[in-house]
């Protein structure tokens, strides 16, 4: 019986990465990760910060020490990120939002590898084929479709990974690299995207407020918002508020993570994997009483 593949994260340090490279170890498949020989000098905010305790360094060391092997190289180095991809079988992405336009690269040197029996590029929120997000994050949700676009053009075998709200409550980061790994060692997820829509989870901000309510036993103020004011707030707030707040309205108000399942080119990861134990969203609240 043949092993299972050997997988490529790029990105290993960051918010969802590192935990794709956990699942990868957990599950088995021999992973592999590229990292520079200095780490990136981009300053930039970072929308997620909890579930990563540890430093860059801490946390190469502790893959090191998993077994995980280190590859040198760099995405702007052609030949390395060449000869990084020979060695494995499937690629994952997980590059934050500044570099997604970026992974034109690695689809070039995949198809000169020649080897790729799946690239997952870096997606992990909202199917953005099927958004009416407005800007700034319609601008990231374009870049990310016109990466699909070019995969398709292009004939590279690729899996879509949709999660649609990663920041804890709604899935956490850990089960996001769980359902990653699962759809790599899954065959019917080639060509297809993966949606993460969790059923205790699926849940409206109201309801997630009532759950909290129940939990703490008393009623807090609540203040109703209308769509016009939160529109005028995106506009007016600067980064990451106005982000996040673009995309809370896509996912809360316009509703972009509601839409039928289409078994043709998409997988429902809750019942694809019905093994896997997700934290929902009743346990993740249960730490902050």
């Amino acid at each position: 019986m043949a092993g299972k593949d050997r997988i490529l994260v790029l990105g290993p340090t960051g918010a969802i990465g590192r935990h794709i490279v956990w699942a990868s170890v957990k599950a088995g498949n021999p992973t592999y990760v590229l990292v520079r020989d200095t780490p990136p000098t981009v300053n930039k905010p970072r929308l997620v910060t909890a579930a990563n305790p540890e430093t860059r360094e801490e946390l190469l060391q502790n893959f090191q020490n998993s077994g995980v092997f280190l590859i040198q190289g760099d995405m702007n180095d052609h030949q390395s990120l060449v000869s990084a991809i020979k060695q494995v079988d499937v690629v994952i992405c997980s590059f934050g939002r500044l570099l997604i336009e970026d992974q034109v690269k690695i689809i070039a040197a995949i198809k000169e590898a020649g080897n790729v029996k799946r690239f997952f590029p870096s997606e992990f929120g909202l199917d953005v084929d099927r958004q009416d997000a407005v800007e700034p994050v319609r601008e990231v949700f374009e870049e990310k479709a016109k990466i699909r676009r070019i995969i398709e053009a292009e004939g590279v075998p690729y899996t879509y990974l949709c999660c649609h709200a990663f920041t804890g409550a709604y899935v956490t980061e850990a089960d996001v690299g769980t359902y990653t790994v699962e759809a790599v060692n899954d065959p019917n997820t080639l060509n297809k995207a993966v949606h993460i829509r969790l059923p205790a989870n699926y849940l409206s901000l109201n309801e997630i407020v009532s759950l909290w309510e129940k939990k703490i036993g008393k009623s807090i103020e609540k203040i109703y918002v209308p769509e016009e004011k939160v529109l005028k707030d995106i506009q007016e707030l600067s980064f990451p508020n106005n982000y996040l707040l673009a995309l809370y309205h896509s996912q809360q108000i316009r509703g972009d993570a509601v839409y039928e399942i289409d078994p043709t080119k998409d997988v429902e990861a809750s019942q694809a994997y019905p093994h896997v134990k997700y934290t929902t969203v009743d346990e993740y609240l249960n730490q902050f009483l």
